[in-house]
C-alpha cells in the first residue's frame, strides 16, 4: 500500500485518541484499519530483498528479517505546529492538536510598511501553551504597543513563535487578520515569496498561503494571477527588459505586499556583478535560533542578509538545508518550511537557487542494532522519494535529464524505475557565467555501506546518465561565445578534507564502493567515477573555473592539479592526466556543527584557507576576471580573498 497513506492513518489515529474516548476511537480503528492496510506497496525493481506485505514492508535477506519502522509520532508537522488559529472578540485561540503539548507562544506584530525585510518585534509577554491550547489577547498589542497600526486599519499581521517547555524553538508562524465585530484570520502568505529561475526577461515567484485561494502578482503594469485556487503559488513574471529594476506587488485577501528585483543582463554583456555561495544550514549546537527544529536559522539569516548587503545578484545554496534523515514526508515538509521562513524576507528580492544534499533524504527505515538501521530512498518515487519531496518545496529550472531510466543497468527498460532528476539537476546562466547543479545523492541509500544487499545509491556517486548530461551541457557552454565562466556544484566534495574523508568521492581510498542497482554493482567504483567527472570538467572544458561543494562543515579551497596525489597506494587501474588546474571551493559553513581538517589526506598540501568559522563565499565577476572573497556572516571579518582564474 502507499506508505504515505498508511503513515497518515497512524497520525490520524493518534489525533483521534487524543480527542475522543478510547472506546470510540477503537471502533473507528477496527473499521478503517483493515481497509487502509489491504493494498500493498509495489517495491521498485532497483531494490533487492525488500518485500511488500499487508502490514508494511519487510527486509529479508535470508538471514535477517525486519519489519519497516512505523512513524507513530506525527505531532511535529505543519498542520499541528501552525496552531490552527481561530479568532474571537478578544484575540486568537491556538489549538496544537495534542493534549500533551505544553510550551510557550511568543507574539509580535509585523509592519510591512516600516522596513524592507519584514521581521516580527516580539512583545515582552508571551502566552502559555497548556494541554495544546494557547490564547492570545490582542489588547496586549494595542495602544503604545501597536507599532503596525492595526487598530486604525482594522487589519494587521501577527507573528508567533512556538517553543516547547524547555524553550526549544519549533516554528515561527504568521497570520493576517482583520477586526470588525471580532478578530478573523484571513488567508495568509505563510511562506515566501521566494524568487528563482531568473532570466533577462522573466523571474518566477513562489509562495504558499494558509488556504486555497487565487492570488495576484502585479508587475510592469501587468497582472499575473493563479489559474485556480491553490495553496502553493508559482507565478512567472514575464515580458520584462534585461538588467532592469522592477517592483512587484503580491495581492492576497485584500492585503498587498511590495518587493522589487532586477532582471539579469543580456547574455554576454560582461557587466560587473557579485553572487553568493554557501551550504549546510542544518541545525547547529548552542540553542536558540541555531536550531529552529532542523535549521540553523541564526547563521542562515546572517548569510542571507550579508549577501544582499554585498549586493549579490543571486544565492547558490548546495545542500543540507535541514536536518532531515526522516521516514516521515510530513516532518521533512515541516523542516523545509522552517528553512524557507528564514530565507523568505531576503529571497523575495534576490533569486535563490538550491540543490539537494544527503540530509534531505526521506524514506523507508528498518530498525537494526546499528545507530541508523536500514534506510532507503522513499517510494513510490513519484511522490515519496527525497528527490520528489525536494522538488515539491522549491521552483528550480526544468532543463536537467529525466532520470537514470533507460541506461544499461536499468532492470526494466520499458518502465520508470528511478527517481526523477527534475528540479534537482539543472543549469542556469547569468550574464557571462553558467552554473551547473548536480545531484551527488541520487537514490541515496544511507545504509548501503552496511547493508549492500538492499541495493541503492551511494553517497557521493554521480550516476552515468547524469554525467552524460553534464558532458553535453559542458560542450554546449564551450561553444557559447557569451559564456566565459562555468561553475559546477554538488553537495559532496571530490576531495574531502575533514569530516567526510571516509566517504564523499574517496571512501578512504577504497574503490570497491559504488552504487548497486537490482543487486548488480556499477561497473566503475567511486574513485573511477570521480576520475570520469574530473575528465569532463577539466579536460573537456576550458571554462569550468571551480567546483562548489559542501557536506564538510568548514570553508577551504583545494587546488585540483595533475601534480597532486589523488590515488590510493597500489592503484592498479587507469589514471587520468589533468590538463589544467581549477579550484574545489568547499563551503559547508552555514551553521551545521563544524568539522576540523584532516591533514593526512594525500592532497592536504594543496588545500588552503581552511576555517571552521561560519563563512559566505562571494564571487566578484568582472568580465574575464573573478575575485573571490570569503566573509564571516557573524563577525563580518574577511577570512581570505584571491583571484579565481588558475593557469
Amino acid at each position: 500500500m502507499n506508505i504515505s497513506i498508511r503513515k497518515s492513518y497512524y497520525s490520524y489515529l493518534t489525533i483521534i485518541l487524543n480527542k475522543m474516548k478510547k472506546s470510540t476511537a477503537l471502533i473507528v480503528a477496527v473499521i478503517v484499519f483493515p481497509i487502509m492496510l489491504f493494498s500493498q506497496v509495489k517495491v521498485p525493481a532497483i531494490y533487492t530483498n525488500i518485500e511488500s506485505a499487508n502490514d508494511g514492508l519487510v527486509f529479508n535477506n535470508g538471514k535477517l528479517k525486519l519489519k519497516e519502522r512505523q512513524s507513530l509520532d506525527e505531532f511535529f508537522v505543519l498542520d499541528n505546529l501552525r496552531g490552527n488559529p481561530k479568532g474571537d472578540k478578544e484575540g486568537f485561540l491556538f489549538d496544537f492538536n495534542n493534549d500533551a503539548f505544553n510550551g510557550e507562544l511568543f507574539i509580535g506584530l509585523v509592519n510591512y510598511k516600516d522596513y524592507k525585510f519584514p521581521h516580527p518585534v516580539y512583545f515582552k509577554r508571551s502566552s502559555k501553551i497548556e494541554k495544546g491550547i494557547a490564547k492570545v489577547e490582542m489588547s496586549k498589542l494595542s495602544g503604545r504597543y501597536d507599532m503596525s497600526g492595526w487598530e486604525k486599519d482594522k487589519r494587521g499581521h501577527l507573528a508567533y513563535r512556538v517553543t516547547n517547555e524547555k524553550g526549544k524553538i519549533l516554528y515561527d508562524g504568521l497570520i493576517s487578520f482583520e477586526k470588525i465585530d471580532k478578530f478573523v484570520v484571513m488567508p495568509t502568505i505563510v511562506e515566501g515569496p521566494i524568487l528563482s529561475c531568473m532570466t533577462e526577461n522573466s523571474v518566477l515567484v513562489r509562495y504558499v498561503t494558509s488556504t486555497d485561494i487565487i492570488t495576484e502578482v502585479h508587475a510592469n503594469k501587468t497582472v499575473f494571477k493563479d489559474k485556480n485556487a491553490t495553496k502553493v503559488h508559482e507565478i512567472e513574471i514575464a515580458d520584462l527588459e534585461p538588467n532592469t529594476n522592477y517592483t512587484y506587488q503580491l495581492h492576497c485577501s485584500g492585503n498587498t505586499f511590495d518587493y522589487n528585483f532586477t532582471t539579469a543582463p543580456n547574455s554576454g554583456t560582461r557587466s560587473n556583478f557579485t553572487f553568493a555561495y554557501v551550504s549546510d544550514a542544518r541545525k547547529g549546537a548552542g540553542g536558540g535560533e541555531r536550531n529552529i527544529y532542523g535549521v540553523n536559522g541564526y547563521v542562515l539569516k546572517k548569510a542571507m542578509a550579508l549577501s544582499l548587503q554585498q549586493k549579490a545578484v543571486f544565492m547558490q545554496f548546495s545542500g543540507d538545508l535541514i536536518n532531515g534523515y526522516s521516514d516521515s514526508k510530513k516532518k521533512m515538509e515541516f523542516q523545509y518550511a522552517n528553512f524557507k521562513k528564514v530565507i523568505s524576507p531576503f529571497a523575495s528580492y534576490m533569486p535563490f537557487n538550491v540543490s539537494i544534499g544527503n540530509h534531505e533524504v526521506v524514506g523507508q527505515q528498518f530498525p537494526t542494532k546499528d545507530s541508523y538501521g536500514i534506510s532507503l530512498d522513499g517510494f513510490p518515487f513519484e511522490t515519496e522519494s527525497m528527490e520528489a519531496v525536494f522538488a515539491s518545496q522549491f521552483a528550480n529550472p526544468m532543463n536537467g535529464p529525466e532520470s537514470e531510466d533507460g541506461n544499461k543497468y536499468d532492470p526494466n527498460p520499458n518502465k520508470i524505475d528511478f527517481p526523477s532528476y527534475k528540479e534537482n539537476v539543472y543549469f542556469y546562466t547569468y550574464d557571462n557565467i553558467a552554473v551547473i547543479v548536480l545531484n551527488s545523492e541520487y537514490l541515496y541509500t544511507p545504509s548501503l555501506q552496511s547493508y549492500p544487499e538492499t541495493s541503492g545509491g551511494l553517497h557521493g556517486y554521480l550516476m552515468d546518465t547524469q554525467l552524460d548530461w553534464l558532458e553535453n551541457t559542458i560542450s554546449d557552454f564551450e561553444s557559447n561565445k557569451n559564456i566565459d565562466h562555468v561553475f559546477v556544484t554538488q553537495h559532496t566534495p571530490i576531495f574531502p578534507n575533514g569530516g567526510h574523508t571516509h566517504d564523499a568521492m574517496w571512501y578512504g581510498g577504497d574503490n570497491t564502493y559504488r552504487t548497486i542497482i537490482a543487486g548488480k554493482k556499477m561497473e566503475k567504483g567511486v574513485i573511477e567515477q570521480r576520475d570520469h567527472y574530473l575528465d569532463i570538467i577539466i579536460n573537456k572544458s576550458t571554462k569550468v573555473r571551480a567546483v562548489l561543494t559542501g557536506d564538510e562543515h568548514n570553508y577551504c579551497k583545494t587546488e585540483i592539479t595533475d601534480k597532486m596525489k589523488r590515488y590510493p597506494e597500489n592503484w592498479d587501474k587507469e589514471t587520468v592526466k589533468l590538463k589544467r588546474n581549477i579550484y574545489q571551493i568547499n563551503n559547508g559553513a552555514c551553521g551545521a556543527p563544524y568539522y576540523a581538517q584532516d591533514l593526512t589526506m594525500p592532497w592536504s598540501d594543496y588545500t588552503s584557507g581552511f576555517s571552521t568559522q561560519n563563512a559566505l563565499v562571494l564571487f566578484d565577476v568582472n568580465g574575464k576576471d573573478i575575485r573571490v572573497r570569503i566573509l564571516n556572516p557573524d563577525t563580518l571579518e574577511e577570512i581570505e580573498s584571491y583571484n579565481l582564474i588558475l593557469k
